[in-house]
């Protein structure tokens, strides 16, 4: 089957470890295989003057209008890494080589793993986000990042993994041309 055969979009699953099991699984359906993941693939991009960009969540969507860094799953027979450049291209209209994403860490939850990459891009870049899934993008400050996670303005799921990889977003911004360490 193909990532978007019949039916809509379909996940590789794979173990614990992110091994593919040579199986997929319909994205319409919630219910994983006990002991199944599928891939979601983030992206923290960061400008050069250090600023990172945010997503606001489409009313439409699950955690509406919550913040998040723009992310999905990958589709069946993708990588994650492209899976990361492809949602970036796809919510915020940001076409990077997948290459250039350095990996940052693996977020292990209830039926999905979740994929950290960061790149770093050369010139500012204005976002156009994709209105069903993204309300709003701009770029902030890690302080502002650090306040909305405070508040709670993330959306569930982004507390946790903000939690997990605080040190190494703030290394990620520190290691922009611009970017302050905090």
């Amino acid at each position: 089957m193909t990532a978007m055969g019949a039916g809509g979009e379909w996940w590789d699953l794979t173990d614990a470890a992110g091994n593919r099991l040579g199986r997929t699984h319909p994205r319409a359906d919630p219910d994983l295989p006990h002991g199944t993941f599928h891939i979601v693939a983030a992206t923290w991009a960061v400008g050069p003057d250090g600023r990172l960009l945010v997503a606001q969540r489409a009313a439409t969507k699950t955690f509406p209008l919550e913040w998040e860094f723009p992310a999905g799953s990958a589709l069946a027979g993708e990588s994650s890494r492209d899976a990361a450049a492809r949602e970036l291209g796809e919510e915020a209209g940001i076409q990077v080589d997948p290459a250039h994403l350095r990996p940052v860490g693996r977020s292990h939850e209830r039926t999905q793993l979740v994929d950290i990459y960061v790149v770093h891009l050369d010139a500012a870049v204005d976002p156009v986000p994709q209105p069903e899934e993204v309300a709003a993008s701009e770029w902030v400050t890690l302080a502002e990042v650090d306040r909305r996670r405070r508040e709670a303005l993330f959306a569930r799921p982004w507390l946790n993994r903000l939690d997990l990889f605080w040190r190494e977003l703030a290394d990620a911004v520190a290691a922009a041309p611009g970017g302050r360490p905090s």
